[in-house]
């Protein structure tokens, strides 16, 4: 499903010129549980972004089933991310005056699908992302830190999409809200194998994933099976 060979990502900033991501190379099968771990400045947040067809790389190749994303239009790429890619972030994203409907419905508005449509699949969404009916009404600035993460996956799944990518999305949680949220994403990839790819920092948290991946100082250092999940 991803494929990258040999990423190389440089800055330009006048003429001085960082190199964050110095030959990154590595395949995700569809269907697999992936950790991207690394220190801060290790460039895994730069990584997500290509991953995310939010960047692309000054060199090498990222292919996403199949296609080079380099080779897309903006509005290639815009398609790919709404349809084809959920994110969920640490900070939630959450419109904070907006109800948990409406915050899961607005990737529908925009893809213009009928609001009782919208409703319909919003729900949904929000049932598998495992949050109590009862709050799909509440304005999203009422609820617990969980209780957002959980509205943002919901958001996320909104579109029904085959790649999930998590960006430190336990960041803003306690340490067992955080392991509710984990479960979440574990069970989306056990009961209906999406992709998911999370990054994190934390040793922990990417022990919930099947595979980690390690960069660091913008080059993998490791690339291993997680047998502690076995």
């Amino acid at each position: 499903m991803i494929e990258c060979k040999d990423i190389i990502k440089t800055y330009q900033s006048g003429e001085v010129a960082t190199t964050v991501l110095k030959g990154v190379s590595f395949v995700i099968d569809k269907g697999e549980f992936v950790a991207i771990m690394g220190p801060s400045g290790s460039g895994k947040s730069t990584l997500m972004h290509i991953i995310g067809a939010l960047d692309t790389p000054t060199s090498g190749q990222y292919l996403l089933d199949g296609k080079n994303m380099a080779e897309l239009s903006d509005d290639e790429l815009a398609d790919i991310r709404k349809n084809k890619i959920g994110f969920v972030f640490q900070s939630f994203n959450l419109l904070p005056r907006a109800t948990v409907l409406r915050n899961v419905m607005l990737p529908l508005v925009y893809g213009g699908i009928p609001k009782e449509k919208r409703e319909e699949r919003a729900k949904a969404a929000l049932i598998n992302a495992g949050l109590d009916e009862s709050h799909f009404f509440h304005l999203s600035n009422q609820l617990s830190g969980g209780q957002m993460q959980r509205v943002a996956i919901a958001r996320a799944l909104v579109n029904d999409p085959t790649l999930i990518l998590a960006d430190e999305p336990t960041g803003n949680l306690d340490t067992k809200t955080g392991q509710v949220v984990l479960e979440t994403f574990r069970r989306l990839n056990a009961q209906e194998r999406r992709t998911i790819i999370l990054i994190t920092h934390e040793r922990d948290v990417a022990e919930f994933a099947d595979r980690i991946i390690t960069i660091r100082d913008g080059i993998i250092v490791e690339d291993k099976k997680n047998f502690k999940r076995t």
